[in-house]
């Protein structure tokens, strides 16, 4: 989870710096907050960092540095690319946290994954205001269409 984190950080640091839209460098800072409260918990179990002192763009995973590439493309193309891929890059994290809820028990790792779902809820509302403000719209990947419409139709939330 805190190489997912890392990815949304490093996509949304590398879109700031290709369209210099205020909402990726937010968005960033918050996901290094999201990153943060993994890593005291990776501390606290005496966990391996899988992220450890990796640039932006760089990831031990195959596969999130994979999806990092495909991502930042598609969000170079247009800024309305941009706000699409930040939605999905939340819309999955919704969707992983959901998942890793229902396989876990630990009391710790559930009030951080609880956190980090607030704050993507937020991700997603304010990506989704973005895109609307385009004249465009976005359909859920990962999450169900009704999950998605439950989060839009919802006011920002306090926390992380």
């Amino acid at each position: 989870m805190r190489e997912e984190e890392k990815l949304a950080k490093d996509v949304y640091i590398t879109l700031y710096q290709k369209w210099g839209v205020n909402i990726f460098t937010n968005m960033s800072a918050s996901e290094q907050t999201h990153m943060d409260a993994v890593f005291v918990l990776l501390t606290k179990y005496s966990l391996t960092d899988p992220v450890g002192a990796n640039a932006v763009g760089v990831f031990n995973n195959a596969t999130l540095q994979n999806f990092y590439n495909q991502l930042v493309a598609q969000g170079s193309t247009t800024v309305l690319d941009a706000y699409k891929v930040g939605a999905t890059i939340e819309d999955l994290d919704i969707f992983d946290l959901a998942n890793a809820l229902t396989k876990n028990d630990n009391q710790d790792i559930k009030l951080v994954y609880d956190m980090l779902t607030k704050g993507s809820r937020n991700h997603m509302r304010s990506f989704y205001k973005n895109i609307l403000s385009t004249g465009s719209t976005y359909t859920p990947q990962y999450i169900t269409q009704a999950e998605f419409d439950a989060i839009i139709n919802s006011s920002m939330k306090t926390g992380i």
